[in-house]
């Protein structure tokens, strides 16, 4: 192996950024994971790296190797659009300085640290200068930008903040790749799925091995009015809409038609269509979040496997930041 490509991942969550920097040449020797929900999907996955179980929080900057880039998300739901927005005051917004201190105590060759869109609201405005600032206080030339999946050969609307930098005595300066020309599609990366999904046990339980293709299950159940103020469906020929940590919010399958408008932020199945409106698989997730087949989920209940899925970073995405970074460094 190549030590020349090591890196390390914080909040690693099922990988999705592993993958991307994995596929772009680059190898993963220690993660750090806290949620104990996600451990076996990580491991089972990145069988050849040292997954570190404590809280961030716990570990001693002398316990991580010297690397040549970091790369993670730190935990966003205090940034959350839906959420309270506390941002920086939440103890999860804080964990973004555990980043930082890992970042200045290893000083790495690079990072690449991915965040929610909400992380730019005008009331973030100043948290946001400051998490910059500690960046470019840290030694790194900094590079910052919204993304879109959709641009990047990702079949879903989903963006993202991203932070990248390059060690201020490399005197490269990080250039986000243009966007892609081809786009993808919901028939693009589903279609062959559409028949063979089953069903949760009891709404939320794994029919494991049941499964044709692994993770092929999706959860059943109502939907909230919340869910019900908007349409949940996009068509085949449409990118999908964001997926998200929750299975109760997961998009629609597009082999139902649109959603009907009833009155002011309250819509309708269409009458006599209503077999058709199920939720995408925790597999057809995972495909519009651009994992290959063979990266398997671990859970009992599905609503683990949706979280694992929806907080993931899109592996396609990833590798093209990640070949950007990996052409910097002439690796």
């Amino acid at each position: 192996m190549n030590n020349n490509t090591h890196i390390i991942s914080l909040f690693s969550g099922a990988g999705g950024l592993d993958l991307g920097f994995k596929q772009a040449g680059f190898n993963t020797i220690w993660a750090n994971e806290y949620d104990k929900e996600i451990w076996e999907t990580f491991e089972k996955n990145f069988s050849k790296t040292v997954l570190d179980r404590r809280s961030i929080t716990k570990i001693p900057s002398e316990d991580i190797p010297d690397t040549l880039g970091l790369i993670g998300g730190p935990p966003c739901q205090s940034w959350s659009e839906a959420g309270k927005s506390r941002g920086i005051d939440d103890d999860r917004g804080q964990l973004f300085f555990e980043f930082i201190r890992v970042l200045r105590d290893k000083k790495p060759l690079f990072f690449l640290a991915e965040n929610v869109s909400g992380m730019m609201a005008s009331r973030h405005t100043e948290a946001l200068g400051n998490i910059k600032n500690h960046f470019i206080e840290s030694g790194y030339d900094l590079s910052f930008e919204l993304l879109n999946a959709r641009d990047y050969g990702v079949a879903q609307d989903r963006k993202r903040i991203f932070f990248v930098g390059f060690r201020k005595d490399l005197g490269i300066k990080f250039e986000f790749p243009k966007p892609l020309d081809k786009k993808y599609f919901l028939k693009d990366i589903i279609w062959d799925l559409k028949d063979s999904a089953l069903p949760a046990k009891e709404k939320t339980y794994t029919n494991g091995s049941a499964c044709r293709l692994e993770n092929h299950e999706y959860m059943t159940g109502g939907f909230s009015s919340m869910y019900m103020s908007r349409n949940r469906v996009r068509a085949w020929d449409e990118h999908s809409f964001t997926i998200q940590a929750g299975g109760r919010h997961a998009p629609l399958h597009p082999q139902a038609p649109k959603m009907e408008l009833v009155e002011k932020d309250k819509r309708r199945f269409v009458p006599s269509k209503e077999d058709l409106y199920r939720r995408l698989s925790i597999r057809e997730c995972a495909r519009v979040q651009s994992f290959p087949d063979e990266h398997i989920f671990y859970y009992k209940n599905l609503t683990a496997g949706y979280k694992m899925v929806g907080n993931a970073v899109p592996v396609t995405l990833a590798y093209h930041l990640a070949k950007k970074i990996y052409e910097d460094l002439h690796l």
